[in-house]
């Protein structure tokens, strides 16, 4: 092999593009605003039963980010498929910040609105969503989550080589947490990532409009 030299390396990164190491997943979800009855509601799914991964439980029109697209083509792309919209009937407010969880994915939520019109003839991709409902904005900023911490940590295996990294007694790993909170309306859970976006959302509004 020839012996490397400092152009070596600036040719192999010259307009390097960084990203995760590692391996990532990637999703965007639309957060959908719908006024009703002449107040802003946020409307939720129900995931279908038959659907592999979160059967039946409550979640923001989303999916994982395709080649090429971006977070929000991909949260519109989404919601216009799940809901069975078109793209004229959504319109993007703004991006909210995004998560990065233990489980190797990122969340991208977009905030946006869908007009009641198009949400009344909702028919819902039947493959992927059992039922659609809406939860007043109301409810949420006067409703205040159950909220549960956990501790996230590695899962070492036994015969981890601990000698080769001059650790004999072990190592002190680093441990993470995460929040769960929980909304209940109407027979309705709204928990997990879905409760941590919905949270954020009304925090902001309460910190701005209160």
């Amino acid at each position: 092999m020839n012996k490397l030299t400092i152009d070596d390396f600036k040719k192999v990164f010259k307009d390097y593009k960084p990203g995760p190491l590692g391996y990532y997943r990637y999703y965007s979800v639309l957060v959908p605003l719908v006024e009703r009855n002449d107040e802003p509601h946020i409307l939720y799914e129900v995931r279908a039963e038959t659907l592999r991964t979160q059967p039946g439980q409550v979640s923001f029109p989303g999916g994982r980010i395709e080649d090429g697209e971006t977070p929000e083509e991909c949260a519109i792309r989404e919601a216009c498929e799940e809901l069975c919209i078109q793209h004229s009937d959504i319109e993007i407010i703004s991006p909210l910040d995004y998560l990065h969880t233990y489980s190797n994915f990122t969340m991208y939520p977009f905030l946006g609105t869908i007009d009641y019109d198009a949400c009344s003839k909702v028919t819902a991709s039947r493959e992927e969503v059992k039922e659609i409902f809406f939860v007043p904005v109301s409810y949420l900023m006067e409703t205040e989550p159950l909220v549960y911490n956990s501790e996230v940590y590695p899962k070492i295996p036994e015969d981890f080589p601990y000698e080769k990294i001059y650790e004999k007694n072990g190592y002190n790993w680093r441990k993470g947490s995460t929040s769960i909170p929980i909304y209940q309306y109407k027979g309705y859970a709204i928990w997990g990532m879905t409760a941590l976006i919905t949270q954020h959302l009304i925090n902001k509004m309460k910190e701005n409009c209160l």
